[in-house]
């Protein structure tokens, strides 16, 4: 059974999110200030965390920067607020996706659905798929990435990005299809989370030239097998 905890401090947000989330067979957890979403966060080790970003006490951006010291649950951040630079700034800390206030929980609940599914297709013992270029190694099994020799960690989705694309070697992948490949296709969001956490990719790859934009349409992964 997986575990899902809100950290919401609106009662009529984590009653309607856990009644179409209990029926799907999750057991849920609630938290309604940051302080204890975080101390629930470490004490329940959730698969996945629905994170308000307005909370008292300890909002979600700094619970979210404290948590990805530790942790690389999947986290969906709620925003009511509309601001482009607030969605980028929850994404740059470490969510992997947002949905903006109001949303449709069927919505929400697909997406969890979907992220939860990835993360048990990712765990398969019969996937020890190795690939090696000459400066990234990444290993699917262990979900391991390896860089000029040095150990890098990744987010859930940012391995998967990098994964897709280095399948994909040489060959340009548009928004749309990475989204396929890494969200899946019940996806209802803004396609902007892929330009982000590629970004943070490319940053911790220090590989600009090996994760090309291409014509602003897509992206080319261009290490070489070794």
């Amino acid at each position: 059974m997986s575990k899902i905890l809100i950290i919401d401090d609106e009662p009529s947000i984590v009653n309607l999110v856990s009644a179409y989330l209990k029926p799907e067979g999750y057991e849920v957890f609630t938290a309604a200030d940051g302080v204890t979403g975080l101390k629930a966060a470490k004490a329940y080790k959730p698969d996945l965390i629905v994170l308000d970003l307005m909370l008292p006490g300890l909002d979600g951006i700094e619970l979210l920067s404290r948590l990805r010291r530790e942790s690389d649950v999947y986290v969906i951040l709620l925003t009511a607020k509309t601001e482009e630079t607030d969605k980028i700034i929850g994404l740059s800390v470490g969510a992997d996706d947002y949905v903006t206030k109001p949303f449709s929980p069927r919505e929400l609940v697909a997406r969890i659905k979907a992220a939860l599914r990835r993360q048990q297709k990712g765990t398969g013992f019969g996937e020890s798929t190795v690939m090696a270029f000459k400066r990234v190694t990444i290993d699917s099994a262990a979900r391991s990435v390896t860089v000029d020799g040095q150990p890098i960690e990744f987010t859930a989705i940012e391995f998967d990005l990098l994964k897709a694309l280095a399948e994909n070697r040489g060959r340009v992948l548009t928004r749309e299809q990475l989204l396929e490949k890494v969200w899946g296709g019940s996806y209802f969001g803004e396609m902007r989370v892929v330009d982000v956490h590629l970004g943070h990719v490319r940053q911790k790859i220090n590989g600009d030239e090996l994760i090309a934009t291409v014509r602003g349409v897509g992206y080319r992964f261009e290490d070489e097998p070794v």
